[in-house]
């Protein structure tokens, strides 16, 4: 039992660094915490092996037929042959954004003339990440970062394009998070994944760096549009449907995503839209900026240019060429390890800044959406992963109680935190959207693992990247269940169904397949799956909620002391993306402070 409690506890620092989007417990330890995953990491033992490898694939063949030379608009690349899927790694959609370039919106790359070898994966966005074997936050990655995979098929000719943003908080992550080789041919389409620039590299609204009329500090998102850009301009040369294109994100991705709906920039640059546990999110420009300076002044003291932090915050807040100048000559690999452990908290990282440029200045209250068949999906336990290595559960006054106890804590709020977090994902955005949104709104659930599932996953329930076993077999959530199991594999099977029928016409539905009706205020449709052993259980259901509605059943519930009841209110579940009822409720005060 206790090796197989260290190889679990192994396996959710793995599954949080690859799967997250920057971690923290509270606010006063977000700066000198690990910062690679959605929560702070609790010193979990190591073991001299992985708990859990990813599953073994079949391995890559170098590719030396024409047929996997394709022209784009910069250049010929190679690409190279995957089991039934060809991949092209790496291939530039954007100069490297450095120098000049850095805090600029992405040029096109140089074109090239020699056939470009595009066979391997190559590296992401400089980012700093925790290393689960010797638990020390590492630096990886490249500024030059503009680039993107390309999966399709041999005989592949105008197929659905599907367009994958990684996870990561904008902070870490790469585009090889979701592996395409499978859904290429699971769900017939070509689909591309992309690398984009991370941190403060990506998102910055410091004034000196938006001096001039149009600018924006929401660089990542710039990024994104420049990708869909390229997959217009070139995706045919791969077997794909230049008109026929899905934008798609996990996490950080699914909120990009879910800002792209709304943003003026992304005009006509896709045609449809999946967010996977995404949410709507948005940041205010000047309360980001206060922070960033604070995140940024010790290197400014370190640096000589002010005597203290508070004189080098009121000087980086302010917009003359000198500060500029500094924010330019400082290396990224000092930049990238700044305001870490987001912890799904916008206050420790704020991105998606409403600038009035991007995204607009009242954010998602707009009434200008870019309207195309939607599809939102959530797990029913989503913050699961998150609790699990909260700072708080390893606090002097927690650690001294028993372990029931300390469990029934955690219990506490996994349950209603996850209660929040998938309404904020699914029906919260859906009632925001509805009466200005000019097309189908689609909500799923996956309640596979939850404690109301016919397949119970301990302790990690239907936790955020529970799908992701669905699309492919390569992944590292091994170690929470067999997703290999013949239920759950019928339940994928289903899914991907839907999936493929939601690329090629943006609609769900197909024959032999449960009738999945669009939401709407009169008829709260949510798609739910679940499987048992054996055969997927999938069915159209009602399961809204409303913060008010937990928040009661928070109040009423007798499983911990008030104590506890209080220490995971003001601790653990405030100030998250799902948050500002329960912090106005019970008064949590402001993080942004």
């Amino acid at each position: 039992m206790k090796r197989k409690a260290l190889a679990m506890i192994l396996a959710l620092a793995m599954i949080l660094s690859l799967a997250a989007c920057g971690g923290s417990s509270t606010a006063e330890n977000d700066s000198e915490a690990p910062q690679d995953t959605e929560t702070q990491e609790a010193e979990a033992p190591a073991e001299e092996t992985p708990a859990q490898e990813p599953e073994e694939t079949q391995a890559e063949e170098p590719a030396g037929e024409d047929t996997l030379v394709r022209t784009t608009q910069f250049g010929d690349v190679q690409g190279v042959t995957k089991g039934e899927s060809l991949v092209w790694y790496a291939v530039p959609y954007g100069a490297a954004p450095v120098g000049e370039l850095r805090w600029a919106a992405p040029v096109d790359p140089e074109a090239w003339t020699d056939v470009r070898d595009c066979t391997a994966p190559g590296e992401p966005a400089i980012q700093s990440s925790m290393d689960y074997t010797t638990f020390q936050n590492v630096l990886s990655g490249t500024e030059d970062c503009l680039n993107l995979d390309i999966y399709s098929t041999a005989d592949a000719e105008n197929l659905p394009v599907l367009v994958y943003i990684h996870g990561g908080n904008n902070q870490t992550g790469s585009s090889s998070e979701i592996e395409g080789s499978k859904i290429v041919v699971n769900d017939n389409c070509v689909y591309v994944s992309l690398n984009y620039r991370l941190g403060l590299l990506g998102f910055n609204c410091l004034p000196a760096l938006q001096k001039e009329e149009g600018s924006t500090g929401n660089y990542t998102m710039l990024d994104i549009a420049k990708a869909l850009d390229w997959v217009r301009a070139n995706i045919s040369a791969f077997g794909g449907d230049p008109n026929n294109v899905t934008i798609s994100g996990f996490s950080a991705g699914g909120r990009d995503v879910m800002a792209a709906l709304i943003s003026p920039v992304f005009a006509g640059k896709f045609d449809k839209a999946i967010a996977f546990s995404g949410g709507m999110t948005v940041a205010d420009e000047t309360a980001s900026a206060s922070k960033i300076a604070g995140a940024i002044a010790p290197l400014a003291v370190e640096d000589g240019k002010a005597a203290d932090e508070a004189e080098a915050k009121a000087w980086l807040l302010t917009d003359g060429d000198d500060v500029k100048e500094y924010l330019y000559s400082i290396p990224a690999e000092r930049l990238a390890p700044l305001m870490g452990n987001a912890g799904i908290r916008m206050s420790a990282f704020p991105h998606l800044y409403k600038d009035g440029v991007v995204i607009p200045e009242n954010g998602f209250e707009t009434t200008e959406y870019q309207s195309v068949p939607v599809l939102m999906l959530t797990g029913s336990t989503e913050f699961s992963l998150f609790c699990s290595f909260d700072g708080y559960y390893s606090s002097e006054a927690v650690a001294a109680l028993d372990e029931e106890t300390q469990a029934a804590a955690k219990s506490f709020a996994t349950l209603y935190g996850s209660d929040m977090y998938r309404i904020f994902n699914t029906q919260c955005s859906a009632e925001t959207m509805f009466d200005n949104y000019k097309d189908n709104i689609y909500l799923c659930q996956v309640d596979y693992g939850s404690v109301n599932s016919a397949t119970v996953l301990p302790a990690m329930g239907s936790f955020h990247g529970i799908f992701v076993p669905m699309l492919t077999d390569e992944h590292t959530y091994g170690g929470f269940g067999d997703f290999s199991a013949a239920g759950y594999q019928a339940m994928a099977q289903q899914f991907n169904a839907y999936l493929t029928n939601f690329l090629a016409t943006g609609d769900p539905n197909g024959e032999g397949l449960a009738q999945w009706s669009n939401w709407t205020p009169e008829n709260k449709s949510t798609m739910v799956f679940d499987a048992d052993d054996t055969q997927a259980i999938v069915e159209s259901k009602d399961v809204s909620s409303s913060y008010e509605d937990i928040i009661a059943a928070m109040e009423a519930d007798t499983t911990i002391s008030d104590e506890l009841k209080q220490g995971n209110i003001s601790n653990v579940m405030n100030g998250r993306w799902f948050s500002a009822a329960l912090d106005e409720h019970f008064g949590n005060p402001s993080l942004w402070d």
